[in-house]
């Protein structure tokens, strides 16, 4: 397979090179301004499903721009998803600004939350992300494909109706057919006949 495109599928190790923008156009994050890549598993929950999906299909050096709902980035905004925790946590050299962002560690792992609000004995915290609510745009350039998921473009377009619904879905994305995670093994199998 070497010299020949290698194509992203599921269970694959890709880097991507990407710039994500808030629908006003402003930009939030550029792996080109940080100097290196994302490095992740397609398909290992780790990224945003939107992200995780978009990448699926895509040849190395291929660039696509997506665009994301909140359901398929961090979610609808929860304004139950507040908690009030003791200012001490913070140490007393911390200095608190209203609408500013925290970084903790939590049983799921580092997380980030907004102060809401603060006063002498406790700190009102925001736990949605920050960027929950919103629509996204992501320019993703694959760099990348690595490991034994990883396969030559042209073997993407090989299928039959008894392949499993992850590998039928994997061949629609590369074609780009208008499928995605939810879409049941019939709809796929339809989407590749039509």
């Amino acid at each position: 397979m070497k010299g020949e495109k290698m194509q992203a599928k599921n269970g694959s190790t890709v880097s991507v090179h990407y710039r994500g923008t808030l629908s006003d156009g402003n930009e939030f994050d550029n792996s080109r301004l940080r100097g290196e890549t994302l490095q992740f598993e397609i398909g290992s929950g780790r990224m945003i499903s939107g992200f995780n999906d978009a990448v699926v299909g895509m040849k190395v050096g291929e660039t696509k721009t997506i665009t994301l709902d909140p359901e398929n980035a961090y979610g609808h905004h929860n304004p139950a998803a507040t908690e009030s925790i003791p200012r001490e946590v913070f140490g007393p050299e911390f200095e608190f600004v209203k609408g500013g962002t925290v970084r903790g560690n939590g049983p799921h792992g580092v997380f980030y939350a907004k102060i809401l609000d603060y006063d002498d004995t406790n700190v009102k915290l925001d736990l949605n992300h920050p960027l929950a609510g919103q629509d996204l745009t992501f320019e993703i350039e694959l760099v990348s494909v690595e490991g034994a998921h990883a396969v030559a473009a042209d073997e993407a377009y090989d299928w039959n109706k008894s392949m499993k619904k992850a590998e039928l879905y994997e061949i629609a994305k590369a074609r780009n057919l208008a499928v995605n995670s939810k879409s049941t093994k019939a709809q796929i199998i339809e989407a590749l006949e039509a």
